[in-house]
């Protein structure tokens, strides 16, 4: 297999990088998602596998539909444990930063992210800051957890592959492909997920504990939203939704309850463009 997400100067610098054992820590970007957890989680496991301490720190707590993730428990958020994770980052020899393209991103580890002496980009967003000494950047992945695969195949580390890691890499796969219905999802895309099923990864598993994992509160809010907060501009292919604070309140809010609502609008026939617009305190 191929692995073009791997270019060979980019695989080379990091071999350097990781040529004797270091202290890694894996960053993703505000509000984790599949992609930007399964990824991370992926990668420390990897990292351990080749004889490194890695560690995972999240800018704020992900939702609860990926808690069960192997790997969640022994990442550390910000938002739960401000000096561990501040800490974690300080004192690392290397910090991947995976899901994501610019340092912003990452809510309050910004600072303390910039400070970081050697880091390491693994992304497949457009545009992205020249911040990293070595760069993965790869617009044509559709998830970051493929990006990881196909480091990890350039580096000879696939035997490292459990059951468990490769779970965390599917996971990322399914949710950022749509479940493999978006166009991002290519033949490569494929045999990535088909190789991870084969060291012990169950799509429909997965599938379930992220999809159907819903509260009741998040299936009313997504009805209200649909109902109330649905605008539609037929001309110029658009939908657009909003809720605002008392919108988030009423229905109990918790982090990951408006997940993929903004691809609601996308479903409807004739839809080209959908936004999603949320109100926090005074910003949008």
């Amino acid at each position: 297999m191929s692995f073009p997400s791997a270019p060979a100067a980019s695989i080379a610098a990091l071999q350097g990088l990781l040529a004797t054992p270091r202290r890694c820590v894996v960053v993703t970007h505000y509000n984790p998602d599949g992609d930007a957890l399964g990824s991370s989680t992926g990668l420390v496991a990897l990292l351990k596998a080749a004889g490194h301490s890695a560690q995972v720190v999240l800018p704020n707590t992900p939702p609860g539909n990926l808690h069960w993730m192997p790997g969640y428990a022994e990442a550390i958020a910000w938002d739960t444990a401000k000096a561990e994770s501040e800490t974690a980052v300080r004192e690392a020899d290397v910090v991947f930063c995976l899901d994501f393209n610019k340092q912003d991103r990452v809510g309050q580890l910004e600072q303390v992210l910039r400070n970081a002496p050697v880091k390491v980009l693994i992304d497949h967003h457009r545009d992205p800051d020249g911040f990293a000494a070595v760069a993965f950047s790869d617009t044509k992945a559709c998830a970051t957890a493929q990006m990881v695969f196909d480091i990890a195949g350039a580096m000879g580390w696939l035997q490292h592959l459990t059951a468990d890691s490769a779970t965390c890499l599917l996971t990322g796969l399914i949710t950022d492909s749509g479940s493999f219905r978006f166009s991002s999802t290519t033949p490569h895309t494929l045999k990535v997920g088909a190789a991870l099923m084969e060291k012990g990864a169950v799509p429909d598993r997965i599938h379930s504990a992220v999809m159907d994992d819903n509260s009741e509160t998040r299936m009313r809010l997504m009805g209200f939203t649909l109902s109330e907060r649905l605008e539609v501009l037929h001309e110029q292919g658009t939908a657009i939704m909003h809720l605002t604070d008392k919108d988030l309140q009423r229905f109990d809010f918790k982090p990951g309850d408006t997940e993929g609502f903004v691809n609601l609008g996308l479903s409807i026939r004739g839809i080209r463009l959908a936004a999603f617009f949320i109100q926090r305190g005074e910003l949008v």
